[in-house]
């Protein structure tokens, strides 16, 4: 009989949590939960275990300090949420110099213990956390993805089906570029159930959209006061891991390394792959018209800038 698979969350916070929680009513594997703060890993992962005679999952979950990377060894896939989240009055570039260092041993420590894992990275700047964290690992790129392109379409299926009275199932969405305000909602490719937004959402309420789709994690951090969205951005995580673990070969908007698909060689960027066993299997090239093509040009600038600054 198979063993079960093994998932580490590296980084306990809200989405941490949550993923746990998906993890094992999905029965995805043997969760480890690791943060720097161990009792609040520990914690979290007792009370999730006390949660399975009610949800009915046979899969364990427990919990660990960081100082010890031995917890993760061999896990078939990591998710790595450590670092923080923006603050008021943080710049981009503080926020990239704290969370560099985050992902540096994170990054050593997945090396070191989990030399085979498939890696998912959630921590922001996006596209220069999972640049760090595919330059630190060595790892093939097929093996080193980031969340963001998930939840940014996730975002723009909720923000449509509300304004078109759909389902957001029904929805068929892409999101391209890097995760911030250059990223581009390509709506061309966007339809209901086969109609084409366009038909269904008139044009300025599409901008609309557009923008709110941008600023998407913005305002919920207004709304919440303290802390960022989990929710959804655990979802997304978890769907790539799933998609990995169950060779599902699902498309997904995600930060991949490109080898000049898009015209960007050497950089992750958001782009439509293929998840399945191998990893990131495939890269998708849509064809872009010239609107879509400087929408993308300019998001590929501000990727370029993050992961300059990163020095490595």
């Amino acid at each position: 009989m198979a063993s079960r698979k093994k998932i580490a969350l590296i980084g306990a916070g809200q989405i941490g949590g949550t993923m746990a929680l998906l993890c094992g009513q999905r029965n995805l594997g043997d969760v480890v939960l690791v943060d720097i703060m161990e009792g609040v890993a520990k914690g979290k992962a007792l009370d999730l275990q006390q949660t399975r005679s009610i949800l009915k999952f046979d899969v364990s979950i427990t919990g660990g300090g960081t100082t010890d990377y031995s917890i993760i060894k061999d896990a078939d896939v990591c998710i790595v949420t450590a670092g923080v989240p923006r603050k008021p009055g943080m710049s981009r570039e503080d926020l990239l110099k704290v969370n560099l260092d985050a992902i540096t041993k994170v990054a050593q420590g997945i090396k070191q213990y989990a030399p085979n894992a498939f890696v998912i990275v959630v921590t922001n700047p996006l596209d220069s956390m999972v640049y760090a964290m595919y330059k630190i690992t060595g790892f093939p790129k097929n093996r080193v993805v980031g969340m963001a392109g998930v939840l940014d379409t996730a975002r723009f299926q909720f923000f449509v089906a509300d304004a078109a009275g759909a389902s957001p199932q029904d929805v068929t969405a892409m999101v391209l570029g890097g995760h911030g305000d250059d990223m581009v909602p390509v709506l061309r490719y966007c339809s209901v159930n086969g109609t084409p937004l366009t038909k269904l959402v008139e044009k300025s309420k599409l901008d609309a959209i557009v923008e709110r789709t941008r600023k998407g994690g913005g305002e919920i951090v207004a709304l919440l006061g303290t802390g960022s969205a989990f929710y959804a951005p655990a979802s997304s995580a978890v769907a790539m891991a799933e998609s990995y673990l169950r060779d599902q070969k699902r498309s997904f908007p995600c930060s991949a390394y490109l080898e000049g698909q898009y015209g960007v060689k050497g950089l992750f960027l958001g782009v439509p792959v293929v998840i399945g066993a191998e990893g990131v299997e495939r890269v998708i090239e849509l064809d872009l018209n010239e609107e879509e093509k400087a929408m993308l040009g300019k998001s590929i600038e501000s990727v370029k800038k993050s992961v300059a600054e990163t020095r490595l």
